[in-house]
């Protein structure tokens, strides 16, 4: 490869950075990252009545959690519009484009006869200039498009980086608008231009764009352009089997992180969602980046597998560091009004191997800063009356103890040999007392974890 691999990633801020296009994000860093090379973010901002700044700051966002870093943006499309007029200009006097008068009215007339006859529906080129043509005289009032000269024979083919060679037949597109009457471009001529000035070398996006880039390779070639190579990736289908996207059952990025999900662990998700290295489940971003040369990426659609997901993100959990999980825990705790003390990291060693996402740690860990409401199921199955002599002596036994594992643990030992109990009789009514659940990790771990006011405050509540 020769030259600087330049890869980009391009959202239009008209909803929420969702799961296909943060997948695709990852795909172009993650080959630049591996060549040495360059990423780009874009936003493409031209559809002025959808877009909006929300969005576009929940792009950045999205991408900042990720940690998705990018060389160069971000680049917003609505503050390029003089260089696109100015190509415009030049193509129109190179006789590549051209003005087009026909009212929306006349078009839905040429479709409907078009229609009728069985044809597929295409703009018949009647403004475009040719040799001996007479042109009809130009309405009055009337605002212009600007029109991309397509050729009207031969094929365009393209060797994909995911599927393999394409060819689609001219004759299949037609002259597409590529400036609007308010003089903003349309999608398909502001993306070439802007890849063609950023020198953009690959292009990974989804396979919906895969009609598109026809018209594309064409404009590029009208302007003499380098073409990048494209690589179009399937689709993610939701649990119904249909396209996850913003209109479809999508999620936002950003939602994830709401629920309690690892970015590290979400990048790991979504870059098996469609590509592999053999047979590894679990990897870090830089052996990513060591592995992405562009192979390997599947040609079939990815399901999203919700359950999976909340697999990996375990895996990520238990490997690591409790102080760094601790404040993203705290996180969580924050937005229920609970505020944490140091012990966090601690609680976090303790209850994490059980968790899925933050959030689910989070509910172990509210019980160590708030009231615990015990559940009458629970006070009935566990709080027995043969039972709550022996929580009674534990409680008295804990008064006078050292305060720490080791010696909380000799307490219980003594007070189930003197009330001839085994462990599970005892210490199921004393969690249900102290935490609100008969189900924890290691009793006297728990309970150390509590000021000894607290625990003895909550096994007196018989």
């Amino acid at each position: 490869m020769t030259g600087t691999v330049r890869t980009r990633i391009a959202p239009s801020p008209t909803g929420f950075l969702h799961l296909g296009t943060a997948r695709t994000a990852l795909y172009s860093w993650a080959y630049a990252r591996h060549h040495g090379g360059e990423f780009v973010l874009r936003i493409e901002d031209t559809d002025v009545a959808r877009s909006t700044q929300d969005s576009t700051d929940q792009i950045l966002a999205s991408m900042q959690w990720l940690g998705l870093d990018y060389d160069e943006g971000p680049i917003y499309q609505m503050q390029r519009l003089a260089r696109y007029q100015e190509v415009i200009a030049q193509m129109l006097a190179a006789g590549t484009a051209y003005h087009c008068y026909c009212t929306p009215a006349e078009l839905e007339e040429m479709r409907e006869a078009q229609r009728a006859r069985g044809e597929k529906t295409l703009y018949d080129r009647r403004w475009r200039p040719a040799a001996g043509k007479v042109l009809p005289p130009v309405p009055e009032g009337v605002p212009p498009v600007v029109r991309f000269c397509n050729p009207p024979e031969g094929d365009v083919t393209w060797n994909d980086l995911v599927k393999g060679e394409i060819t689609i037949n001219n004759r299949e597109i037609d002259d597409l608008i590529i400036l609007r009457p308010d003089g903003v471009p349309t999608y398909n001529f502001a993306v070439v231009v802007d890849d063609w000035d950023m020198a953009i070398t690959h292009v990974f996006r989804g396979d919906e764009h895969i009609n598109n880039t026809p018209w594309q390779i064409n404009i590029f070639r009208a302007l003499g352009a380098a073409l990048p190579q494209f690589g179009h990736v399937p689709v993610i289908l939701g649990d119904d089997g249909q396209k996850l996207s913003k209109r479809r059952g999508a999620v936002s990025v950003t939602a994830y992180e709401d629920n309690g999900y690892l970015p590290e662990a979400m990048l790991n998700y979504l870059a098996r969602l469609g590509w592999s290295h053999g047979d590894e489940e679990l990897f870090t971003r830089e052996q990513m980046v060591s592995w992405f040369d562009g192979s390997h990426l599947s040609k079939s659609p990815a399901q999203w597998d919700a359950a999976k997901l909340a697999w990996v993100n375990a895996q990520y959990m238990k490997a690591k560091p409790d102080d760094a999980l601790a404040p993203l825990v705290a996180a969580q705790l924050k937005k229920r009004g609970i505020e944490v003390d140091g012990r966090l990291p601690s609680i976090c060693a303790l209850f994490k191997d059980r968790c899925d996402t933050t959030v689910v740690l989070a509910d172990w860990a509210a019980g160590f800063y708030g009231d615990v409401t015990v559940k009458e199921v629970d006070r009935a199955q566990h709080l027995t009356d043969a039972v709550k002599p022996a929580v009674a002596a534990l409680a008295d036994k804990l008064a006078d103890v050292t305060w720490d594992k080791a010696s909380i643990a000799a307490a219980i030992k003594e007070v189930l040999a003197t009330q001839g109990l085994k462990m599970p009789a005892l210490a199921m009514p004393v969690r249900v007392l102290v935490l609100g659940t008969p189900q924890t990790p290691s009793l006297d771990a728990v309970l150390a974890l509590f000021s000894r006011e607290t625990v003895l405050t909550r096994l007196r509540d018989l």
